[in-house]
């Protein structure tokens, strides 16, 4: 699931997927032993914790890029750097939270399908959903966060 999210971001990026399974790893340690009620419902919970380290990670280099942590970049290498991902990755986490407020079930998917890399067929076993049902909502609500996040 690390390698799947962060072969999405950008070339540069500098978390490495074994940083972000010990991240995540540390979080759920942290947490009251949950009762796993299936491997599923481990990945999904797995996929949200990554899905939040990359947020945060991406909104700290954001932050970064206006001037937080000015650092000199010779002209060669700040040619090719972009900050285009991790401002993307902030406005769909924005657009889900939004979503969230009126359709927890298709945050869910998202999260499963493409934060946690889970099949049609493994999101919906793991939703007690048809395999129908997760295409449809899918669509819904990738064209949802779609035009959610034109507008800004």
């Amino acid at each position: 699931m690390a390698q799947s999210y962060l072969r999405r971001e950008r070339a540069d990026h500098t978390l490495q997927p074994t940083a972000l399974i010990n991240e995540a790893y540390l979080r759920l340690v942290k947490q009251d032993a949950p009762e796993w009620q299936s491997r599923s419902h481990f990945f999904g919970v797995a996929a949200r914790l990554m899905r939040q380290i990359l947020v945060e990670y991406a909104r700290t280099h954001a932050a970064t890029k206006r001037g937080g942590g000015e650092v000199e970049l010779p002209l060669e290498e700040a040619w090719f750097y972009s900050g285009e991902k991790a401002a993307e990755l902030v406005a769909l986490d924005d657009a889900l939270n939004a979503l969230a407020k009126f359709d927890e079930r298709k945050v869910r998917i998202i999260e499963l399908r493409y934060f946690g890399g889970m099949s049609l067929e493994e999101t919906a076993e793991a939703l007690s959903l048809s395999i129908a049902t997760i295409g449809h909502e899918t669509r819904l609500a990738r064209a949802w966060l779609h035009r959610e996040m034109s507008r800004s």
